[in-house]
Parts: C-alpha cells; structure tokens; sequence
C-alpha cells in the first residue's frame, strides 16, 4: 500500500484559504494527482486544506472523507523564552530545545515539562491513523502492522505540515521534534510513503519522497518558503523568530 502525504497549497492563515499563489501551485498539483489512481482520498476540516483537495476531487469526480485528527496539530506549548502565550512546538528556538537529549527520543520526547499534553493529542491521531489503515488492510501491531488484507492501494491525505510529521514520526518511529525542526514540506508538496512486506503478513513503512515539489518544477512557480525561517539572519524579507 502507499500512502500519499499532500500538504496544503501556499496559504493565508488568518483567514484559513489559499492565496492566489496558492491557487496556482493546486492547479499545477492538481494535474499531477489526476493520474494517480487512488483508492480513497482523506481530508482536513482546515479550509486551507479543503480547497487543496477540491481541484482534483471536482476533476476526478470523487469525494473525500472529511476527518478532524488531519487538521493541523492541535498541542500548544510554553515555550521557555515567551511565557505570556502559548506556541507550537515547531517553532520553539533550537537553541533551546536541543540542550535536552530528551526531545531526541522517541520514548522520551515528552516528557520534557513544557510538552505536558502534547503526547495525548499526540496519541489521538496515531490511533486515528491506525484506524484508517485497518480499514485498509494493515493493523497495528507494535512498530510493525499486521498485513490482514495486503493490497497495492494507493489513499492520499491532504493536511498540514505539523500533523504530516505526526504521521510520520508514527509511521516511521522517530521523535516529531525532529521531524518538526529538521524538515519542511512545503505547499503542495507530496510525501511518499509505502509498506514493505519482506516476510509474509508481516509489513512496515518506508518514506521513499520526501516534500515532493516535481510539479512545480519548469513552471515558473517558485516553492513557497510558508512554515520556514531565514535562511541567514541578516536576509531581508524572511521570517525570523
């Protein structure tokens, strides 16, 4: 089975839509997806992510099923450095958090005490995940799953950068804190991940793209840099802190 992992297109976050930028890298993504033949599609209730999806499902004329564990992850954190509002945890200085080994453990990462109530919401959408892919043929069973019903379906998700490395950290077994700060999928970008089952009935995953911008490529459409900081400090017009 593969899973596609689609992150929404280029967006205005304070009114949840895409800008024209946007727009235009869906289009361009959206002649990419109609090819794939997909099983089912899977989307956030974010209307960032609604509207990434709808080209492809009005062009294929397909639905997908709305699910709220894809919106962008819910967990907020007080952040050491700003103690009058609560942050996201993927954008918590580096400087900071790397000086707790901690964070760098899949068994461990929470435990640090500004992440009180991450690993819970943490844990909803795991298990959601879990569901929807027993629903498809794979069950859980430890880090591995149970191929029940092994297929060469493909089912695509349209979400969030945030909730993408939840998936992943899930899937894959590693810390999210190391996802969240050491990648960036950006807008409209696809991730790949596909199950092996080298001993029968028994499969795992593995990511075989990473942020996958191959449709935006020769266009004239540059990658859109949301969810990055400045490259260097001193570069005008990037985010910073």
């Amino acid at each position: 089975m593969k899973l596609l992992i689609v992150r929404h297109g280029d967006p205005d976050y304070e009114r949840d839509c895409l800008t024209e930028k946007g727009w235009r890298e869906v289009e361009l993504l959206t002649r990419r997806m109609v090819q794939i033949e997909a099983k089912a599609y899977y989307v956030s209730p974010l209307r960032r992510a609604r509207e990434t999806a709808s080209l492809t499902l009005e062009r294929l004329g397909r639905t997908a099923e709305e699910c709220l564990w894809l919106r962008e992850f819910v967990a907020p954190i007080w952040r050491p450095d700003v103690p009058d509002r609560k942050m996201i945890p993927w954008d918590w200085l580096p400087q900071d958090w790397t000086a707790d080994g901690r964070f760098f453990h899949l068994d461990q990462w929470f435990q640090p005490a500004a992440m009180e109530g991450v690993k819970e919401a943490y844990d909803w959408v795991c298990d959601n995940l879990d569901a929807v892919l027993a629903r498809h043929g794979y069950r859980r069973d430890g880090f591995l799953y149970r191929a029940e019903e092994p297929n060469n379906d493909t089912i695509v998700f349209f979400c969030h950068f945030g909730l993408e490395c939840v998936l992943l950290s899930h899937l894959l077994h590693l810390s999210p804190m190391t996802l969240w700060h050491g990648t960036c999928a950006a807008p409209t970008s696809v991730t790949t991940v596909v199950t092996e089952e080298r001993r029968e009935g028994i499969a795992s995953f593995r990511m075989t793209g990473f942020g996958d911008l191959s449709h935006l490529y020769g266009t004239g459409e540059p990658p859109s840099v949301s969810g990055r900081f400045c490259e260097r400090w001193k570069n005008a017009g990037e985010r910073k802190d």
